[in-house]
């Protein structure tokens, strides 16, 4: 067994109504005043209103910011940061999906030592803690409430960097499935198999270990087993419960088993075509986890059981059964198939393709690849 290690440094609560912990928890930092990041959609539903009026009853003074694109900037984090330093908060709570979480991990790196966020992208960049940090998930989605990273587009070159740094890790994780249970059909579909690709890339990447194993699988049979019932019905609160849970423990998986060319290749279609994250990850996930069977060592028939909860075991399993129970995953849940389906255009593959090898998941993907693998395999996807 090759040497590994790992560390949960994090606080997690989980519970129904867990939002209401929140002034709790911030007294117990000895916050009397909170910096709240979330997003124009968040706003207008309400949870915004909602977290500060939680809050007020304790008095906490909140100061909001909610002024992100959907694929958060330098320009976003930069604006936040001066924002926060005019509020006189000391600490900073995230509300949302990845994007508020993100803009909230750079917006802490920067208060604490200052310089550009682009100083800091890379791995292990930020010398020391930042201030306090607590993230509440509205998606069952990106786990980056337990992770490590914050990915930021440059707009200036359209390149999506990530900052990654155990530092940045949120000091609290704060679950609530009530908060995922109104979410989009749109949403819950991409974000859902955004979490499920988290896992499943940390459980094949070549720096897996028990710990990410562990994570990652669990995850998968959380979240294959209830994605189908929590995008057709968001009020299910069982299927939002599992899912809000499995996505928080495929965080766990990727922050130490990292990723693969799932996401190596979505980030730059998001950054040339503002395509959403989880979108990008879904339309490429078919043909890469394809691209990838050569490799296989036996864990795509545990993939397919999680998918399919045991229900088309069959000893002939062949990872092209993976692959089509993938895409019908895809079809069902409404997931454009083809990345001309959102825009993405074939002038642009040799930059994106550049912008990938960039990436250190390319180097922990499964199978060896190169510019000329992205390349091509962008041009299957379109």
């Amino acid at each position: 067994m090759k040497s590994f290690m790992f560390k949960v440094p994090q606080n997690v609560v989980f519970g129904r109504g867990a939002l209401k912990q929140l002034p709790d928890i911030l007294q117990t930092e000895n916050a009397s005043s909170v910096f709240l990041v979330a997003d124009k959609g968040l706003q207008q539903v309400g949870l915004v209103d909602k977290t500060k009026a939680i809050l007020a009853e304790k008095g906490i003074a909140c100061q909001e910011f909610v002024d992100l694109s959907v694929n958060p900037t330098v320009g976003n984090v930069e604006t936040a940061t001066e924002a926060f330093k005019a509020s006189g908060c000391k600490s900073i709570v995230a509300l949302g999906g990845g994007g508020p979480m993100d803009v909230a991990k750079s917006v802490a790196i920067l208060v604490t030592y200052g310089g550009k966020i682009t100083d800091y992208a890379g791995l292990g960049k930020v010398p020391g803690p930042v201030l306090p940090l607590i993230a509440i998930p509205t998606t069952a989605g990106t786990g980056s409430e337990v992770t490590a990273s914050s990915v930021i587009t440059d707009e200036k070159i359209h390149f999506k960097m990530a900052i990654i740094s155990y530092n940045i890790c949120p000091t609290y994780a704060l679950l609530d499935p009530e908060l995922v249970m109104t979410v989009p059909h749109s949403v819950a579909a991409a974000c859902g198999v955004d979490a499920f690709i988290h896992a499943m890339e940390a459980y094949v990447s070549k720096t897996s270990s028990p710990f990410t194993d562990a994570m990652g699988e669990h995850a998968m049979r959380m979240i294959g087993g209830n994605i189908r019932r929590y995008v057709a019905s968001r009020d299910d609160e069982e299927a939002a419960s599992n899912m809000l849970v499995g996505s928080m423990l495929a965080g766990l998986a990727f922050a130490w088993g990292k990723l693969g060319n799932i996401h190596a290749m979505s980030h730059p279609v998001s950054g040339f075509f503002h395509v959403a994250h989880g979108v990008a990850n879904a339309i490429l996930m078919p043909t890469i986890v394809e691209y990838n069977a050569l490799a296989d060592q036996g864990r795509y028939q545990v993939i397919y059981d999680c998918i399919t909860q045991g229900a088309k075991a069959d000893a002939s399993f062949v990872p092209e059964m993976l692959v089509e129970e993938l895409r019908k995953l895809n079809r069902e849940l409404g997931i454009p198939e083809k990345l001309s389906d959102v825009g993405v255009t074939e002038d642009k593959i040799s930059v994106m393709a550049i912008d990938a090898m960039k990436s250190v998941n390319v180097v922990v993907n499964p199978r060896q690849t190169t510019i000329k693998d992205i390349e091509a395999l962008y041009r299957k996807l379109l």
